[in-house]
């Protein structure tokens, strides 16, 4: 949506903008495959993606090898920017996100034991834990900590000792299919605290699979479209009419932000050069993205606010933003 509006307006440094799009399934190596394609087939002078912090670890050195930048939409381990001056994202890091979750914790659920539940395959799962439990172990106590495998279908075992151990709440930094099975399994448990996630419970298959299980559990995430700039209402209101109706979560929203921050590169870099590129991204300051203010730091992470949600009458709800 963001390169045919791109295009539309006549595109950038008078020529089309031509956007190639590889699915890597989301499987462990095929990322590397297909930067490299990019790169070196394809002769692109950026790159957009991944989503997923463990994919984008596998298509950043790439890129930092061959000097292309990268920008991720939504990859929040802090490792990713970490491999190099061309790498960069347009969303938090986790960070920032755990703290927010802690005081979420501590200050709105008035949480004072809380049970943390991580997926060991997942370096986001593993990145978002941590940076939570040294941010609530400052006000409170961890009152269990046990781990699971993505794609496992059988959490009983662990959300029993989690129910044991007698939580406030439940710390769940994982993906929506394995959130919303584990909230399932906790409510035949008997497990009725609320459970609260980060932005990988963003999905509406969340609330398809978890239907009433999922009620009032709470995540962080990048952006509402319940809230906004003028500049994110319309885009709102754009997509919908794009998509049939169909409300963007996040990541759409954060996918058409990273291109526009890197078309208005390009637009400043005046030359479609990889490395002048790379300089006009670590110069952007305060861009007025759908998802709020954007500016770049020298880490080459975005500093922006965080939204907290909930889940009510089967809908992502808005609750409030947490600045950094």
């Amino acid at each position: 949506m963001a390169i045919e509006e791109i295009n539309a307006a006549g595109g950038v440094l008078g020529k089309k903008v031509k956007l190639i799009t590889e699915d890597n399934l989301s499987k462990a190596g095929e990322s590397a495959n297909i930067v490299n394609k990019l790169i070196a087939k394809d002769k692109v002078v950026a790159v957009l993606g991944e989503v997923a912090s463990s994919r984008s670890l596998e298509g950043a050195p790439i890129c930092q090898q061959y000097q292309v930048p990268m920008i991720s939409p939504s990859s929040t381990n802090p490792k990713v920017t970490e491999t190099g001056n061309c790498i960069f994202r347009v969303c938090f890091i986790d960070p920032f996100q755990g703290t927010v979750m802690a005081n979420f914790a501590t200050n709105t659920l008035k949480a004072k034991k809380v049970a943390v539940f991580t997926d060991v395959k997942s370096d986001y799962s593993k990145g978002l834990a941590k940076f939570f439990k040294e941010s609530f172990a400052k006000n409170g106590t961890l009152c269990a900590e046990l781990d699971y495998n993505g794609g496992d279908k059988d959490f009983k075992a662990q959300l029993t000792a989690i129910k044991a151990s007698n939580p406030d709440a439940v710390f769940l930094p994982g993906y929506y299919t394995d959130a919303a099975l584990i909230c399932i399994q906790a409510k035949q448990l008997g497990l009725n605290v609320p459970f609260f996630g980060g932005d990988g419970w963003e999905s509406t298959t969340l609330l398809e699979i978890g239907k009433d299980a999922v009620e009032n559990h709470y995540f962080s995430t990048h952006y509402s479209p319940e809230v906004g700039s003028p500049k994110g209402k319309a885009f709102v209101e754009a997509y919908k009419k794009r998509y049939n109706g169909k409300e963007p979560d996040a990541m759409a929203a954060l996918g058409y932000d990273s291109a526009m921050i890197l078309v208005a590169a390009i637009q400043r870099a005046g030359v479609a050069e990889p490395l002048k590129i790379r300089d006009a991204l670590s110069e952007t300051k305060n861009y007025d993205a759908v998802t709020g203010s954007i500016s770049i730091n020298e880490q080459r992470d975005a500093v922006k606010s965080a939204v907290i949600l909930q889940i009510k009458g089967g809908k992502f709800t808005y609750v409030e933003t947490v600045s950094p």
